[in-house]
């Protein structure tokens, strides 16, 4: 069975409560859950969240928008998406970040039918508008039993560490419009808020569908809009640096 997981929680320290935020009156994450189910591939999409009580209110959204909910360990990415394998009978997933509200159902789509082709544990879809990976049952157990941290916010490194272990690829063949150009899709900060806040009234106010290619073209013809989160971009990409530079000396 072939499953989308959503990986979020509300305890975030840059942009608190930001996949319950809204938006036009809708919480963001429902942008993204309703992006996601237009998949032709994914059997379930999976809220992957905590047990912390303060994730109760995303579990409200997943339940209402009718995808399956699993809350498991706070701080370990790696071992809930383990688990939740286990619980739904999981044979591989592609994961998908809680804050990347306009994350494309096609590009998923995509690493689901390399998958379908190679049946690799593991593959790399970094570097996009939005990171994807794609990751088998065997793959993710195997990860959760090399790996020496519970700090699995970035999770490449630790397939990277078992690469002799596992079948593991990049993503191929990848469209075009996936490649990420000077434009930030990720909801991290208040800016990001005020991008994606835009660009959704915009969106509602002209009746017009949110989609993936729709959103890319108004965006090319509305810098302005560009330039409202861009300039956090690098203090993200710091931060990634940052945290990759701990895991490395933790021996992740």
């Amino acid at each position: 069975m072939n499953s989308i997981f959503i990986s979020a929680r509300t305890n975030s320290t840059r942009l608190p409560n930001k996949a319950v935020l809204e938006i036009c009156g809708t919480p963001t994450i429902e942008y993204l859950i309703k992006n996601l189910k237009k998949s032709k591939f994914a059997d379930k999409i999976v809220l992957c969240t905590t047990l912390e009580s303060s994730d109760d209110h995303l579990c409200d959204i997943a339940v209402k928008n009718n995808i399956k909910v699993f809350r498991g360990s706070t701080e370990d990415k790696l071992l809930r998406w383990k688990d939740a394998c286990r619980k739904y009978n999981i044979k591989f997933f592609v994961n998908v970040d809680g804050d990347d509200l306009f994350f494309d159902f096609g590009l998923a789509d995509l690493v689901f039918e390399q998958y379908a082709t190679t049946h690799a544990d593991f593959i790399d879809g970094r570097g996009l508008y939005n990171d994807v990976y794609g990751i088998s049952h065997k793959g993710i157990e195997l990860v959760c039993k090399k790996k020496n941290s519970t700090d699995t916010e970035f999770i490449k490194l630790f397939f990277d560490n078992i690469v002799s272990s596992i079948k593991s690829e990049k993503l191929k063949n990848v469209p075009s419009k996936y490649q990420k150009k000077e434009v930030r899709m990720t909801l991290d900060y208040i800016e990001d808020f005020n991008f994606f806040e835009t660009i959704i009234k915009y969106f509602k106010e002209n009746k017009v569908d949110l989609e993936f290619e729709t959103i890319l073209e108004y965006l090319s013809q509305n810098p302005d809009v560009v330039k409202i989160n861009w300039h956090k971009e690098q203090s993200w990409k710091d931060n990634q640096t940052n945290m990759i530079k701990r895991l490395k000396g933790e021996g992740a």
